[in-house]
C-alpha cells in the first residue's frame, strides 16, 4: 500500500514559487500594466463626479431614450434617483468607472485577439484553451495572483475584472466573423477586395450585432466581478456590501445589493438595446449591395445586380 503522504505532489508550492519568482522578475512589467489602468480609472471616475449628479442622471436618462426607448429610459432616471436618495451615489460613480475602464480595455483587446482568431486556425487552437480555462476558473481564484503581482486597491482590482470579462468578447468576435455569409465575402473578393476591405467593409459590419452581444456580455461579468474584487479593497458597491456583511449589518449589505442590482439592470438593458439596432439592412440583398456599393461605388451596379439575381434564384 502506498502511503498517500509518501506520494503527495507538492503543487501548491510550486506555484507559490512560481508566482513569487514571477513577481520578483517582473514587476517592472506589471508596473508598466497598472498605469494606464490606473490612469484610465482615475479619469473616468472624476469626469463622473465632477458632474452634478441630476445633470448626470438626466444624460443617462437621454442615453437610455435614445437606445432603448421610453420604458427604459423611465427606468433609468427613477432607479438612479433611488440610488441617490440611499446615499450610495459615489460608490456607484466608483463601480461605474471600474466597469467602464474594464470595458475599455476588454475592447482594446478582445476584439483585435477575436479578430485574429476568427481569420487564424492555428491563433484560435491556441488562444482557444486559454479562454477555456480563464471562463472555468472561478472567479475567487484570479483573486490570488492579481494580489501578488500587483498588489491590492481598486486598480488591481480593475485588473482583475478584465481578465474576467474579456473571454466572451474574444468568443463573440470569433463567432460574428466566421459566421458572415460566404457569398458576400466571395463576391469582395471577385471584385477585388483586399483582406483589409473585406474586414472593414465587409466582415465586421455583419458580424457587428454578434460582436454587442459579446459585450453585453462582458459588462454583465465586470458587473459580477466588480462585487468580488471588494475583497481585494476595490471600492464601490462591492465595497459596501462586504462591510455589512462584516459588520453583520444586514441593512447596510442589502443597501449595497439594490444599487448593484440596479445598475445591473441599467447596463444590461442599454447594451442589449445596442446590440439589437442592427446597423445591417434588413435583407442579404440589401447587405450585400450596401457592402458592393461602399468598396467599389457605383461601377458595379450591374455587377451587384446579376449576383442579387444569383440568389433570388437559390432563395
Amino acid at each position: 500500500m502506498l502511503d498517500p503522504e509518501e506520494v503527495y505532489i507538492p503543487l501548491d508550492r510550486w506555484i507559490q514559487v512560481g508566482i513569487e519568482w514571477i513577481a520578483d522578475h517582473f514587476r517592472p512589467l506589471f508596473r508598466s500594466i497598472r498605469w494606464p489602468v490606473d490612469e484610465l480609472l482615475n479619469v473616468i471616475n472624476g469626469t463622473l463626479e465632477a458632474i452634478p449628479p441630476l445633470l448626470l442622471i438626466a444624460l443617462f436618462g437621454g442615453l437610455a431614450l435614445w437606445l432603448a426607448g421610453k420604458r427604459t429610459a423611465l427606468f433609468t432616471v427613477v432607479s438612479m434617483l433611488f440610488i441617490l436618495l440611499l446615499g450610495i451615489w459615489l460608490e456607484t460613480l466608483t463601480t461605474l468607472s471600474l466597469i467602464a475602464t474594464a470595458i475599455v480595455v476588454c475592447v482594446i483587446i478582445g476584439i483585435p485577439l477575436g479578430i485574429l482568431c476568427a481569420r487564424s486556425d492555428r491563433a484560435w487552437g491556441i488562444i482557444r484553451p486559454v479562454l477555456d480555462v480563464m471562463q472555468t476558473t472561478p472567479s475567487f481564484v484570479y483573486l490570488i495572483p492579481v494580489v501578488m503581482l500587483f498588489g491590492v486597491g481598486t486598480v488591481p482590482g480593475a485588473v482583475a475584472v478584465i481578465v474576467v470579462a474579456v473571454p466572451p468578447l474574444i468568443r463573440f468576435t470569433n463567432i460574428g466573423i466566421r459566421g458572415v455569409n460566404e457569398e458576400l465575402i466571395e463576391a469582395g473578393i471577385a471584385f477585388g477586395a483586399t483582406d483589409r476591405q473585406l474586414l472593414w467593409e465587409i466582415q465586421l459590419p455583419q458580424a457587428l450585432p454578434t460582436i454587442l452581444g459579446g459585450l453585453n456580455q462582458t459588462v454583465l461579468l465586470a458587473m459580477v466581478m466588480s462585487v468580488i474584487v471588494a475583497m481585494i479593497g476595490a471600492e464601490g458597491l462591492g465595497l459596501v456590501v462586504l462591510q455589512g456583511l462584516g459588520r453583520l449589518d444586514v441593512g447596510r449589505a442589502a443597501v449595497g445589493g439594490i444599487g448593484i442590482v440596479l445598475m445591473a439592470i441599467i447596463l444590461d438593458r442599454l447594451t442589449q438595446a445596442v446590440a439589437e439596432r442592427d446597423p445591417r439592412a434588413s435583407s442579404g440583398k440589401a447587405r450585400i449591395g450596401a457592402a458592393l456599393s461602399r468598396l467599389f461605388g457605383s461601377g458595379h451596379r450591374q455587377a451587384e445586380g446579376k449576383l442579387e439575381a444569383s440568389l433570388d434564384s437559390k432563395n
